[in-house]
């Protein structure tokens, strides 16, 4: 089996997407409010750490994988993002999402992925 590839991740996770995963989700912005339960499912596939950042009042949640910082959700806030590179846990990222919206996201990205015909995927633990 192989890895599935982050910009086919990236592409994945944006179909997956939807107010089941998010309550703020919209068409015209997807990424809205996905931040926490996306960093939360890049890192059981991808593993590395999860990381924080101060956006307004509210904590914006990214990965970081082999050094390199991960953020599928920053096309939510429509400029640039100045990084804390704070670390968070998953317990953390679990108080801004909730286990039915993180259910919600791996099965999506889960169908996702099958229906493309790739990738192995983890089963939840």
């Amino acid at each position: 089996m192989m890895a599935l590839a982050l910009n086919e991740l990236e592409g994945r996770l944006k179909s997956a997407w939807s107010v089941e995963t998010a309550t703020t989700w919209t068409r015209d912005n997807p990424a809205l409010g996905q931040c926490s339960v996306t960093a939360l499912v890049v890192n059981d596939l991808l593993g590395g750490r999860i990381l924080k950042t101060r956006v307004g009042p509210n904590y914006h949640f990214y990965n970081l994988i082999d050094d390199t910082r991960i953020d599928l959700t920053s096309s939510q806030f429509g400029g640039q993002i100045a990084y804390e590179d704070l670390p968070a846990s998953r317990d953390d990222a679990f108080g801004d999402t909730t286990f039915k919206q993180y259910q919600a996201l791996r099965r999506a990205l889960f169908l996702e992925t099958h229906s493309a015909g790739c990738c192995s995927f983890p089963t939840l633990g």
